[in-house]
């Protein structure tokens, strides 16, 4: 994929994200590359002190370095700073890291030599994939740490996988036919300056956020036929006279999905209840901001992902100016609103399945939605264990960004905290794959009781999807296997190919 630096959309990263895809920066940036890299060449030669060209860093930044020793500054400062400890990041988030920094690069204020973009190209061609730990970043001055195990690689230091192996990474570029570089001025510091490891992690936790919420329609759906619940909440007019348009869009999704049960149909006449309860009744009210929210998330890590963040900046025919783009307060932010969207979308998820094993509001469903209550549990303890997951997410969704700590001698004295914001949505999607994936399974079982009324077209192709992998519960069995293969497949997009769900993130 050819990618210009300044316009990637949100639909390009996720390709790159889920894909793999090869990426290469357009071509026509690289004289405003090499331009700022003669800047920065000239500056580390002159007699000003320019910050990271010439000087140490951080707290360091008055003592001046010697131009004969600008090549063992920059390999000393990847050398301190590959400091992560923890397990390692996902190759597919590493790969979007990098993606994101050759993005940062191409746009020709980081000052660095078109051999840096060049190798960082040809590592995502030949999958050389640096072994980057999770931990140790405030994404504050960058994700220093991180961003320097990446690079660390192509100093032919740290470790990287390659063809499936983890090995040095001088043994990585050897084997796949690539030289490590040796950093010039400012080149080490363009190379882990930058938020581009809080922006992989909190563009995953997007992406897979995005597709949960259309999941969270498909088994809301499900879960409204299974209990025979009513779809006047999800009229037209009612969403506009609102006015919100993820409101709007979450209540065409449910009438579509609903459209043609005989479930539905069979009781519009002899229902007793004036109204349902709300995790039924809100569904577009809650999905839909849950859809307002993670288009405006979008929006925000759109605009970082395209961003220069790293420091000092070369502007103008030669002027370079310290600032301070590294701060990831933006994504941090960004990443606690991802976080309150999980969160929610797996707090209604789960009263919709304490609903129907409860025989007083399922409509007429038995005890624990099996056939023969009392000798058998059904699903009473899946419904537990959706509560349990839905209480660590509550706990995880609470803010990061105000756990601000001064670091670095009291240089760096106020960080965003954006690295493990991010970094947690990774657990709170998988939990929230698991919960709606209790609730597929519970909503399959009650529409079964339902027969010989069908529910809709549009649900029935899912429900073929579930009965492939897991056959209904008559008695009771060793459930936990049932329930993985749910959760596994709430994440997989087939799941939503008889569904119609037509809804675009960005907008």
């Amino acid at each position: 994929m050819i990618v210009q630096p300044g316009r990637v959309s949100l639909t390009q990263l996720e390709e790159i994200f889920r894909a793999a895809t090869p990426v290469q920066l357009d071509r026509s940036v690289k004289p405003d590359v090499e331009r700022a890299a003669a800047i920065i060449a000239k500056a580390a030669k002159g007699d000003a002190a320019v910050y990271g060209v010439n000087t140490g860093f951080g707290k360091l930044a008055k003592t001046r370095i010697a131009v004969e020793d600008t090549a063992t500054l920059q390999r000393n400062l990847i050398l301190s700073h590959s400091s992560g400890v923890g397990e390692p990041l996902a190759p597919h988030i590493v790969r979007l890291m990098m993606v994101l920094k050759l993005l940062s690069l191409g746009r020709g204020a980081s000052g660095v030599r078109w051999a840096l973009i060049e190798l960082l190209e040809q590592m995502l061609e030949k999958g050389v994939t640096p072994i980057v730990p999770g931990q140790g970043s405030v994404g504050a001055s960058g994700d220093l740490a991180p961003l320097a195990h990446m690079t660390a690689v192509m100093i032919g230091e740290g470790e990287a996988d390659y063809q499936g192996q983890r090995m040095s990474g001088a043994d990585a570029l050897r084997r796949a036919g690539l030289k490590a570089v040796v950093l010039g001025p400012k080149e080490g510091l363009a190379m882990i300056n930058g938020t581009q490891t809080s922006t992989a992690l909190a563009l995953a936790g997007l992406f897979e956020a995005w597709h949960l919420a259309k999941i969270s329609l498909l088994t809301g759906a499900m879960s409204t036929d299974a209990a025979m619940g009513s779809n006047a909440p999800f009229h037209e007019k009612i969403q506009t006279l609102r006015g919100h348009q993820g409101q709007i869009d979450a209540a065409a999704q449910l009438r579509n999905l609903l459209e043609g049960s005989q479930i539905r149909d069979s009781h519009l006449e002899n229902d007793e209840r004036v109204q349902d309860p709300y995790c039924l009744r809100c569904q577009p009210q809650v999905m839909g901001a849950v859809i307002g929210m993670l288009r405006q998330v979008g929006y925000t890590l759109r605009i970082e992902a395209n961003a220069v963040t790293d420091n000092p900046l070369v502007v103008g025919d030669d002027e370079i100016i310290s600032g301070g783009n590294f701060h990831a307060e933006p994504v941090a932010f960004a990443a606690d609103q991802i976080a309150l969207a999980i969160s929610e979308m797996g707090a209604i998820a789960q009263r919709r399945i304490a609903l129907l094993v409860d025989p007083v509001l399922s409509f007429g469903l038995p005890a624990f939605l099996t056939p023969n209550p009392g000798l058998n549990s059904g699903f009473m303890i899946a419904e537990v264990t959706s509560a349990a997951l839905m209480s660590e997410n509550k706990q995880k969704a609470a803010p990061c960004s105000v756990d601000s700590t001064p670091t670095s001698a009291n240089q760096e004295d106020h960080v965003s905290m954006a690295c493990h914001a991010a970094r947690r949505l990774l657990e709170m999607n998988q939990n929230l794959a698991h919960i709606l994936g209790i609730e597929l399974l519970s909503a399959t079982q009650g529409i079964r009781l339902r027969a010989p009324l069908a529910t809709s077209t549009k649900l029935q192709a899912a429900i073929k999807l579930v009965r492939q992998e897991v056959s209904a519960l008559d008695d009771d069995r060793y459930i936990s296997p049932d329930l993985v293969k749910a959760g596994a497949l709430v994440r997989e997009p087939s799941l939503l190919d008889g569904a119609s769900i037509d809804l675009a993130l960005e907008v």
